[in-house]
């Protein structure tokens, strides 16, 4: 089993950036395929990015691409999100997870695809 932790999220004026990791403790996080979510109020979770085993390729949501990086440092156990331009629509609760599910059908773009997750870090973007 694999514990995440998020950091990173805070209150950010629109036009700024942000960092998000999420560090893993238990088994190692080479194991897993990676992935953001979000969540805004009254919202469903939706995948942001994904990153696949040893991070050679990224899956951005529409939404994000052009704007987001994700990446992963599997000797650091953790992973990133780099959060540019953020925009007021960008404000939700960012969840990190891990799949352990076998090569083959990624990107796992589910909620259901991820058996892991941190807690949830507050990203809020208002002026």
């Amino acid at each position: 089993q694999v514990q995440l932790t998020e950091s990173g999220g805070g209150l950010e004026r629109p036009g700024g950036s942000l960092r998000l990791s999420c560090v893993a403790s238990g088994r190692a996080l080479r194991f897993y395929a990676l992935a953001w979510f979000r969540q805004a109020p009254g919202e469903g979770r939706e995948i942001v990015a994904a990153v696949n085993w040893g991070g050679t390729s990224a899956f951005y949501a529409d939404s994000v691409k052009g704007q987001f990086t994700a990446s992963r440092h599997d000797l650091n156990n953790a992973q990133y999100l780099t959060m540019n331009n953020l925009e007021p629509g960008d404000t939700a609760v960012y969840f990190c997870a891990a799949s352990s599910k076998l090569q083959g059908d990624w990107p796992f773009l589910a909620p259901d695809d991820y058996d892991y997750w941190g807690q949830g870090t507050q990203v809020t973007v208002s002026s």
